[in-house]
């Protein structure tokens, strides 16, 4: 029996930078892994989609370099390179994420729980006082006839050939990046989305600004829509308002969210599993005392600096994870923190809701890209910002700034004493809050 401050298993965002924390601070920590160091979003999820994402920026502003005077032209697609490079950037931050768990004892091995303090991995059993359970998600399937036929998200970033027509089965993040991205390499596109509108948790006004500019594009988005059936040559067959019409595609790629990976032996531990995830309270402690579970395996919020700020809060840190921004990397990208108004008004809230358009914004309409729209929630008695709603270019580096302000307990007025460079796209939210 090996014995030690703590035990963590899996090595995503969560576990990697609760380690690394941990061992600063003069722990002993083992962190245990069963596949790459990085976990879903180092290897298939957050870098090598943005790598994917930026490869179609490019392709989008090589097709307008017109507008701008340049001359380019006959543009091909080298799928396989566009992958060779997407394979280098996650093997170089690998290595460098290795090199950050300096002193850290990596486990390379499946963990399952052997009892209440004790896990086996290797074939050697550890045991600490503290456990971090950061065992991440893997996608999910919809049980449909035909459900064989489609890949995944993980499978299609290691394809080497680029389909000509792919249907998207799930119009949430990853769906809409996968559509955006696939778009702008030159693929037919279509979306097959379930709801009424795509991305569910973000803003309507900000999901609809996104559609528009995807169906410009190219994109065709089937809202409300229910895939019944996917054929063996990739015909996907849905229903939409009580009607059948199919789809006809090389590709099928379904992306209908994600399911937690649950280690075994958590009965053993005496550790309770919800419908969705591991139970935890609000400091993500389990029904055990001492072990603890972050990420997506609680399924609260599955986003990977979520999991990192979850693996702080377990460790002491004061985190106020009420204030968590999402971001979707798709040309335009989008972006989000704080309540919608759908939620405000749900919520019987005094709000006022502000929306400012990219093009009143110098460096967006010299940038070209003029086509996006900022929301600023603000209460009425108090200018506190309750959420912020972007669609526009570099959406996702532009909600950093309000959600500083929420998560300090500041107000619109803290934004308005701060000066803003000009000519700055921050200056949209600036603009904002004077309104």
């Amino acid at each position: 029996m090996t014995e030690t401050d703590i035990i963590i298993i899996g090595a995503g965002p969560g576990g990697m930078d609760t380690a690394a924390a941990s061992c600063a601070s003069g722990k002993n920590v083992v962190l245990i892994e069963k596949g790459s160091i990085g976990g879903t979003c180092l290897n298939r999820g957050c870098i090598p989609t943005k790598v994917l994402a930026r490869t179609a920026q490019i392709a989008i502003d090589a097709k307008e370099a017109g507008d701008f005077g340049l001359g380019i032209q006959n543009i091909n697609v080298d799928f396989r390179r566009v992958m060779e490079r997407k394979d280098e950037v996650v093997t170089t931050l690998r290595e460098g994420a290795v090199m950050g768990l300096k002193g850290v004892r990596i486990v390379e091995a499946e963990a399952k729980f052997t009892g209440k303090n004790t896990v086996l991995a290797a074939n050697e059993e550890f045991t600490a006082p503290m456990i971090i359970i950061a065992t991440g998600s893997a996608p999910s399937k919809i049980p449909i006839p035909g459900a064989e036929y489609a890949i995944d998200s993980d499978s299609f970033l290691e394809t080497k050939e680029l389909p000509a027509r792919v249907t998207i089965i799930g119009g949430g993040v990853i769906g809409i990046e996968f559509a955006s991205i696939l778009n702008a390499l030159g693929c037919e596109v279509t979306v097959v989305e379930f709801c009424k509108e795509i991305l569910p948790p973000f803003d309507k006004d900000i999901a609809k600004r996104l559609r528009m500019s995807l169906n410009k594009r190219g994109v065709k988005i089937l809202t409300s829509s229910s895939v019944t059936e996917i054929k063996q040559d990739h015909t996907v067959v849905y229903e939409s308002k009580g009607k059948i019409a199919e789809v006809e595609s090389d590709t099928v790629i379904m992306a209908v969210g994600r399911r937690a990976i649950i280690p075994e032996g958590l009965d053993k531990a005496g550790i309770e599993v919800g419908k969705r995830g591991i139970t935890v309270n609000e400091n993500y402690e389990t029904t055990v005392p001492g072990i603890y579970a972050i990420g997506d395996v609680n399924a609260q919020c599955m986003l990977a600096h979520a999991a990192a700020a979850q693996g702080k809060k377990v460790l002491g840190e004061d985190i106020d994870m009420n204030v968590v921004p999402a971001a979707v990397f798709s040309v335009p990208e989008c972006s989000m923190v704080g309540l919608t108004e759908e939620q405000c008004r749900d919520q019987g809230l005094d709000y006022k809701s502000i929306k400012v358009p990219f093009r009143s914004n110098g460096k967006a309409v010299a940038m070209g890209e003029s086509d996006g729209l900022l929301k600023l929630i603000t209460e009425n008695a108090t200018g506190k910002i309750l959420g912020v709603h972007i669609c526009g270019p570099h959406a996702a580096d532009l909600i950093s700034e309000p959600a500083l302000v929420m998560a300090n307990g500041l107000t619109k007025e803290n934004i308005t004493r701060t000066i803003h460079s000009h000519p700055t796209l921050g200056e949209i939210l600036a603009s904002a809050v004077t309104r």
